[in-house]
């Protein structure tokens, strides 16, 4: 069904594997196209939680440049919509989305990182958003890491170019774990499990709510997070919750 991914379940666990590692996984339009794909399918599925993996030393080289190099604007402006749609659907999921990191994340690729919910990455990974030190700067890479590491540290990674490793990336807060390279895919697999526990549906909610507060000014924030809350204490995994909570016994939910 693709030629540039693969997509397996591992119970409850959905693994989304790039396999252009003959490409470093650069992102052309096909295989923009076919992750698209495969992030709608398991948005849709039973799937309670989303890995996104990689073959071969690179996690990801970014854009492919052999793709974009003979297009005039406005086709690389679609290419460029194409790739934000890519990453902006990746939130907008019901389930965590985990990146496992194996190897370099470079530009695109190193926004597809910053783009998941959540990221494990291994200790000899690094990142870099590379148009710093040469002539195309990385503009839309750098909206989806500035929301994960601030402004001040992504225009440094953006302005310079310079790359940074995975214990500043866990600093900076672009990844949530960092281990020995061997243990990347074990330990992407029990974050994904630890993110995905408790009620799916309510998951859902959650993360929806989160992402449309966490860039709202305080006030708006809270008053969004009330409304979602009270209204989840009503559906039956609320109450599910509260009952259990109450009576001392191990909650069911859905």
């Amino acid at each position: 069904m693709y030629d540039h991914i693969a997509v397996t379940d591992e119970g409850s666990t959905r693994v989304v594997t790039m396999q252009r590692a003959h490409r470093r996984n650069s992102l052309s339009e096909d295989h923009l196209r076919e992750l698209q794909h495969a992030l709608d399918e398991a948005a849709g599925s039973d799937a309670r939680a989303v890995i996104i993996a990689a073959e071969g030393p690179v996690f990801s080289s970014g854009h492919d440049f052999a793709d974009m190099l003979d297009r005039d604007l406005g086709s690389t402006t679609e290419f460029l919509e194409l790739c934000t749609e890519v990453m902006t659907t990746i939130p907008r999921m019901p389930q965590p989305v985990v990146a496992q990191v194996e190897g370099a994340a470079l530009a695109a690729g190193c926004q597809l990182v910053a783009s998941c919910d959540l990221a494990v990455a291994g200790e000899s990974t690094w990142f870099v958003l590379p148009g710093g030190k040469a002539g195309w700067g990385c503009t839309t890479p750098a909206v989806a890491v500035a929301r994960a590491v601030g402004r001040k540290r992504a225009l440094e990674m953006l302005l310079t170019g310079e790359p940074i490793d995975a214990a500043t990336a866990l600093a900076w807060g672009l990844v949530n774990r960092v281990v020995p390279d061997g243990e990347v895919a074990g330990a992407a697999r029990a974050l994904a499990t630890a993110a995905s526990g408790g009620s799916a549906s309510e998951k859902g909610i959650t993360k929806a709510a989160f992402h449309r507060q966490v860039d709202l000014p305080t006030d708006e924030a809270y008053e969004l997070a009330i409304g979602v809350m009270a209204a989840s204490s009503q559906r039956p995994p609320g109450k599910e919750n509260m009952a259990a909570f109450v009576e001392k016994r191990p909650a069911v939910y859905d």
